[in-house]
């Protein structure tokens, strides 16, 4: 929706849910974690468009930016802690809201044609690098975002070279 035609109700809201949500969850977690005596690691759900801008979800892509933000405040904070915190930004991912977002045939073609993969990712795939995250092997890495988008930020396929591949 463009940003003239939002209301302040739908920003708050958007807000409230992608932006205050993360801070409260990190205010909390690093709390209890630092009781704890650190050596932890957060994984802040965020998105792609927390590192693009999208003509039609300026309030979501604002939000979604601040929860980026406070990742990295935050990673770099609580680091000498051995509190590590990271946001794993997908593109479309084969879920219920994905499945909402884009149901409509061409919206869907769409939406595939900008992941050069050619095709929506897994919940499994974003699960599966979480939990690389959380391991020992991830050790020295804080504060980025963990990019799970198919090629999406590389830019969409060439005009006729779309191949959605069969699963």
């Amino acid at each position: 929706m463009p940003i003239v035609s939002q209301s302040e109700e739908d920003w708050d809201r958007t807000i409230d849910i992608n932006l205050k949500g993360v801070w409260l969850c990190l205010k909390h977690e690093i709390q209890q974690m630092l009781k704890q005596g650190g050596g932890e690691v957060i994984a802040n759900m965020s998105s792609v468009t927390g590192l693009t801008g999208e003509a039609g979800a300026v309030t979501y892509c604002a939000s979604k930016h601040g929860g980026i933000g406070l990742t990295k405040s935050a990673a770099r904070k609580n680091a000498r802690h051995r509190i590590r915190v990271y946001a794993a930004c997908a593109a479309v991912i084969e879920t219920t809201m994905g499945e909402r977002v884009f149901s409509a045939p061409e919206a869907k073609k769409y939406s595939i044609g900008l992941h050069p993969i050619g095709r929506f990712g897994k919940p499994m795939e974003v699960a599966e690098a979480v939990l690389w995250m959380y391991s020992e092997r991830a050790s020295f890495m804080t504060s980025q975002p963990l990019i799970l988008d198919g090629g999406f930020l590389a830019g969409p396929n060439p005009p006729g070279s779309l191949q959605v591949l069969d699963n």
